[in-house]
């Protein structure tokens, strides 16, 4: 873990710590490639690369500690993979062991020496500051007196013409964004309510010079006829909210539609009356990624990427508990665009509230699409593990949009169908729909097919159900195990810059 991260300066005084990739099978027995070595006069780096150890795989990390004439104190040769297949992906596998690395030998600076490749210099230094910003994710917040802390370094990453200072601080600024959501996603519900992500978001907003907030609560929640959202977040002492973001670029075209970014926000999930095992109930804090993820986008858009096209984040905040005034079984709601609703399941909230949402966005925003993010089906982990998000997209434009953005974050999606027959599954016997079936067939993409019922079919629409990649179960390189991803933030960020 890091402290921070700053850029520094191109050349000046030896930095404390050298990286120089190493593409596997160069000159037979992935030794040094020409190119750098120019950086080794001794011959010592050369002679670590030719290190039986030092195999090139993606990842593989060897140190040299050269005695003279040395580019650094402390040299690591990090493996790139085949050259042929070098690019992003590789990139970031390579790059988190050495930031780990450098992050616990405590060295004050580093530079990063990349051969040659496909790769644009750009692209690579992205990489490196994304990196690097995600290991100053705070996980010990929320430690007491009973626990020891340990000082963490700062280092500064010095630019070089494989890595230039611009993108970096362009990858630094997109973690400083992805933390703020992760940190959003970590804080124990107690805290995190309805109204705190309010105030977050008020509090980033004015961080900003493009950000506005606006939250609706209340009485205006019923006037809007938010019914969903009402009824899911009515048996709770916090009270739901929706939280209205707004970046207004400096410069936009007259008449520019928003982009529309609707992030599920239920900051705990009992499973109401439908209340969920013991088992499952732990770890529930993490059921508003969809809204942390995207209000971390929102910030994203407006410290970074700065695009000439307005967006709107939509954060549908509400904690689906459990009291005497809990919405049931049985109930049937009726949503603002008059489609009327069969609750079967109260753990099926999350789609009641993204209703509301996909119809505020449509009626209100007037947008040129809407993207929405969320935490939506178990089913989803069962059909796609925590490898890939689901995607659920029909109109051809956006759609390879959003995978274009994937492939450039490595936050990976797999497109699922939309089928009438999958609509036809979610008809009720009493009402318009049901919100789940219980027959539990095509789980995720029954989700998928009740929100198609809230948007018309003229408006772009992409929906991401991102509950298997919302938390890291493992370690996943520089994202420390039992954390949230901050999955998405970068996706979209990307997405509106593609723009």
């Amino acid at each position: 873990m890091l402290k921070s991260v700053r850029v520094g300066a191109e050349g000046g005084a030896k930095p404390a710590a050298v990286v120089i990739g190493v593409f596997q099978g160069a000159k037979g027995a992935a030794g040094l490639d020409p190119a750098m070595k120019k950086l080794d006069s001794s011959g010592d780096v050369a002679k670590a690369a030719r290190r039986s150890e030092c195999t090139g795989a993606v990842g593989n990390l060897v140190e040299a500690f050269p005695e003279k004439n040395a580019p650094a104190a402390r040299v690591l040769l990090v493996g790139l993979g085949k050259k042929s297949d070098f690019g992003a992906a590789a990139l970031r596998t390579a790059i988190a062991p050495v930031a780990k690395r450098l992050a616990a030998t405590k060295d004050k600076d580093a530079r990063f020496e990349l051969p040659a490749s496909k790769l644009d210099p750009k692209a690579a230094g992205q990489i490196i500051g994304e990196a690097f910003g995600l290991l100053t994710f705070d996980k010990n917040e929320f430690k007491g007196s009973a626990t020891t802390g340990e000082g963490w370094p700062t280092i500064t990453l010095r630019p070089t013409k494989s890595a230039p200072a611009a993108s970096i601080k362009r990858g630094l600024g997109l973690a400083v964004s992805c933390n703020h959501a992760r940190r959003w996603g970590f804080t124990p519900p107690n805290i995190a309510t309805p109204d705190w992500m309010a105030k977050e978001a008020q509090r980033i907003a004015r961080g900003t010079d493009t950000l506005s907030v606006r939250v609706i609560r209340g009485a205006a929640l019923v006037k809007e006829k938010m019914e969903g959202h009402i009824n899911v977040g009515k048996a709770s002492e916090n009270p739901p909210c929706l939280i209205r973001l707004e970046y207004k670029p400096k410069r936009a075209k007259a008449g520019a539609k928003p982009i529309v970014l609707l992030g599920k926000t239920i900051t705990y999930d009992t499973g109401g009356l439908s209340i969920k095992p013991s088992n499952f109930m732990a770890g529930m804090k993490g059921d508003m990624c969809g809204g942390a993820n995207t209000l971390g986008a929102m910030h994203a858009i407006a410290t970074v990427i700065k695009p000439n096209v307005p967006v709107v984040g939509l954060l549908v905040a509400a904690e689906n508990s459990i009291s005497d005034e809990a919405y049931r079984p049985d109930d049937v709601l009726t949503f603002r665009n008059g489609v009327t609703v069969e609750v079967t399941n109260t753990d099926a909230e999350g789609r009641l509230v993204l209703a509301d949402g996909l119809c505020w966005a449509e009626a209100k925003e007037k947008p040129a699409c809407i993207i929405d993010m969320a935490t939506l089906t178990g089913g989803v982990i069962t059909a796609l593990g925590s490898t890939f998000a689901g995607l659920w997209c029909e109109d051809d434009k956006l759609r390879g949009r959003i995978e274009a953005a994937a492939a450039t974050t490595g936050e990976r999606t797999w497109r699922l169908p939309h089928d009438e027959s999958y609509r036809e599954m979610m008809k009720s016997p009493c009402a318009d729909i049901l919100n789940s079936n219980p027959n539990r067939k095509a789980h995720p993409i029954q989700g998928a097919a009740f929100l198609s019922y809230f948007i018309s079919d003229s408006i772009p629409w992409c929906h991401l159900d991102i509950a298997g990649v919302a938390d890291a179960e493992t370690e996943m390189g520089v994202i420390a195990k039992d954390t949230p991803t901050g999955w998405g933030v970068r996706l979209l960020a990307e997405y509106v810059d593609s723009l």
